[in-house]
């Protein structure tokens, strides 16, 4: 138990990390998920003796915690959607979900994790126990490790210019910009990047609102906006040519460095809810053809 309890914990502390993304940021968070990190690494490793002794009810228990790790999903995602509302670039309902699902999976890994190493320990020693639970958790994050943009496109930047009133990056066409000063500062201070889908699956993937609105608030992250409230024409904007399937993006950054910026689309995960696969069914790999 106590060397379950332990790797669990510790599973769940390497798991815990603050990326560009900038969730959780505050030593309560912290808090919050190592303890329920531990709860879940002590029920993992309890599992073991109690199924041993013939408690079966053990199973029961197992359940009613996996219910409650449901309920903390839901807790995330309320949270999440109340500071929504504060967001200068929000990151829509398919990253707050895909937030949520990531933080309710860690805790069931932690669990695996934890019995792993319990039940490994009580045949063969605590050591060969912890490295039985270090070796479940790489093969669990390798399986569950979240692909990012960079994997199924190509991003590269692209070269603002209007036509008319018409803003283009490249050859995409973004938005209507009225305001002459606001054309200016599209063209002073204002990047573009072009992002090209590898394959057709790529190609539905990126047409999906929710991956499209995830791009713009990763940018928006890790570069700044030069947006305020009333200042809706600022926005980030992400728009598809709808003839090659490719996204064009313009953000007017505080630090208007492209090179960061590129990097930082690459790294936006793909949302699990924008996914698409349509060449994995029959139909779509006739279409493709």
């Amino acid at each position: 138990m106590v060397v379950g309890t332990l790797v669990g914990t510790i599973a769940r502390l390497v798991m815990l990390r603050v990326d560009h993304r900038q969730y959780p940021t505050f030593p309560q968070a912290y808090i919050s998920h190592l303890a329920l990190g531990f709860i879940a690494a002590f029920v993992g490793a309890v599992s073991v003796p109690a199924l041993l002794a013939r408690e079966f009810t053990a199973v029961t228990f197992l359940v009613l915690v996996a219910q409650q790790f449901r309920e903390i999903r839901s807790l995330e995602r309320d949270s999440l959607e109340r500071l929504e509302r504060s967001q200068v670039v929000a990151r829509g309902p398919d990253y707050i979900e895909g937030i949520a699902k990531s933080f309710e999976a860690r805790n069931y890994m932690v669990m695996l994790t934890a019995l792993v190493s319990s039940a490994v320990t009580r045949g063969y020693g605590p050591l060969l126990g912890a490295a039985a639970g270090v070796a479940t958790l790489a093969v669990l994050a390798r399986f569950l490790q979240t692909r990012h943009l960079k994997n199924i496109a190509v991003v590269r930047s692209g070269r603002l210019n209007f036509r008319g009133t018409l803003l283009y990056v490249d050859d995409i066409m973004l938005m209507a910009v009225g305001l002459e000063e606001a054309r200016l500062v599209f063209l002073e201070r204002g990047l573009g990047v072009v992002i090209e889908p590898k394959d057709d699956n790529a190609r539905d993937t990126l047409a999906g609102m929710g991956q499209r609105q995830a791009i713009a608030h990763d940018a928006s992250a890790a570069l700044g906006v030069r947006k305020d409230i009333g200042h809706p024409e600022f926005t980030p904007v992400v728009r598809r040519d709808l003839e090659t399937g490719r996204l064009g993006m313009v953000l007017v950054a505080m630090e208007p460095d492209l090179e960061p910026l590129v990097s930082a689309v690459r790294l936006t995960p793909v949302l699990e809810s924008s996914r698409r696969v349509p060449l994995s069914t029959r139909a779509g790999r006739r279409a493709a053809d």
